[in-house]
């Protein structure tokens, strides 16, 4: 009985099942996690950003999304250490930008290689 074929085939199609279950629980809260983060990301931003300021971050990110992600996590833990007293208007945003920008900015040496030839008479 133990040996049954069938009863394995109905096993393994039940074990698959139940992971497959499993893992789409897992992704659905995987989901919601990463949901109530930016929430909370957007929750934060809108209390220490002027409208103007958030205007300008909101159409960067159009162009430059992973450097607004690192420009908003820089702006939060500021907010949350208090090193941001009041709301970042956008001249305060525009010289945070520029010193993200001065920091990531990739440097490009073009080296062109000289070729030596000896020409002989």
């Amino acid at each position: 009985m133990a040996d049954d074929p069938e009863l394995a085939a109905i096993r393994a199609r039940r074990m698959a099942e139940i992971q497959q279950q499993m893992g789409g629980k897992n992704k659905n809260d995987e989901e919601k996690m990463r949901q109530q983060q930016e929430e909370r990301t957007h929750s934060i931003l809108s209390q220490i950003l002027t409208q103007g300021a958030r205007a300008r971050l909101n159409s960067i990110a159009l162009v430059k999304p992973e450097k607004i992600k690192m420009v908003e996590s820089m702006l939060i833990r500021m907010a949350t250490s208090g090193q941001i007293p009041g709301k970042v208007d956008e001249n305060q945003l525009k010289d945070l930008l520029s010193q993200v920008s001065s920091q990531t900015e990739r440097k490009t040496t073009v080296k062109v290689p000289t070729i030596s030839c000896c020409i002989l008479h």
